[in-house]
């Protein structure tokens, strides 16, 4: 395969070394984990700038081995009781209306570490009752009970990203199923009337438009209500290559395709990614549907 250049629309400024300082003073404050930093995130300068961020919880070490993500594989921490707490406290400092939590998967735990998230939503109602609660939970190894136990907790929105296309899950998510992933957003819809379904995919690893479009079918068909489209791009020579660099044009007509298909909203470009400006995506869903 050609190695790809790296295209303009995907060069960033310079982020402001005052705000990353600041931000990462609160955050190793509570000893808290983020995705930005964790997945090596192209938006951190821009999200760090504006004091926003995605918590990381249950450690910083996953127990699988995706070939996309740069968050580390290996034997996981022990699960802090307190930081549930103290991610709740360090989001009303922030004076946050949107929070968005994820984790690493724990299939060490046997939860998958469900009541973690649980004790997590609570504590962030209890700090920031008005706060909309986003969480991207990983697939609990397919515990349904798991899934309830998160469900009962009300989130305002839960998100199970796809991240490809069933035909690379072997080279991209190896130990995850793609029908187990797309169950879960199925059952989501089911047992929480009113708890908004989220979803995302990653392009540029070498899929089939023909692909993409059966998934976000099937993502529809699952009730999928939110999605994001944004660009793989390699954390190191570890991980799989780019197979293809897809321009903004391209985003933007699936980013139409999608709607058309009936998602409620879609935030698709190179650098979008699952909690990307997610304040916003929500404002203007909920402002779309009055």
């Amino acid at each position: 395969m050609a190695k790809q250049e790296w295209p303009s629309w995907l060069t960033l400024p310079v982020p402001e070394e005052a705000a990353l300082v600041k931000m990462k003073e609160l955050l190793d404050t509570g000893s808290l984990h983020t995705v930005c930093e964790s997945a090596d995130c192209p938006n951190l300068g821009e999200c760090f700038k504006n004091r926003t961020c995605t918590f990381l919880i249950l450690g910083d070490h996953c127990t699988r081995d995706c070939r996309f993500c740069a968050v580390p594989y290996g034997r996981p921490a022990a699960v802090d009781a307190a930081e549930p707490q103290l991610v709740a406290a360090t989001a009303a400092q922030l004076e946050l209306r949107h929070v968005v939590v994820t984790s690493v998967s724990r299939d060490d735990l046997p939860d998958g570490g469900a009541g973690h998230f649980v004790a997590t939503i609570r504590a962030l109602r209890q700090q920031l009752p008005q706060a909309v609660v986003e969480v991207l939970i990983p697939d609990f190894q397919g515990d349904h009970d798991a899934l309830a136990l998160v469900m009962a907790a009300r989130p305002d929105i839960v998100n199970h990203n796809m991240e490809t296309v069933p035909r690379l899950y072997p080279a991209v998510r190896p130990q995850a199923v793609y029908s187990r992933s797309l169950e879960l957003i199925a059952r989501v819809r089911r047992l929480a009337d009113g708890i908004r379904t989220k979803s995302g995919l990653m392009l540029g690893l070498g899929e089939a438009k023909k692909e993409i479009f059966d998934v976000l079918v099937h993502l529809r068909q699952a009730g999928c209500e939110m999605l994001t489209l944004g660009q793989y791009l390699r954390p190191s020579v570890h991980h799989l290559p780019v197979a293809e660099y897809v321009s903004p044009d391209v985003f933007a007509r699936w980013k139409m395709e999608a709607l058309a298909m009936g998602f409620q909203q879609v935030n698709a470009g190179p650098l979008v990614r699952s909690s990307y400006q997610a304040e916003l995506s929500w404002q203007k869903m909920m402002t779309d549907q009055r």
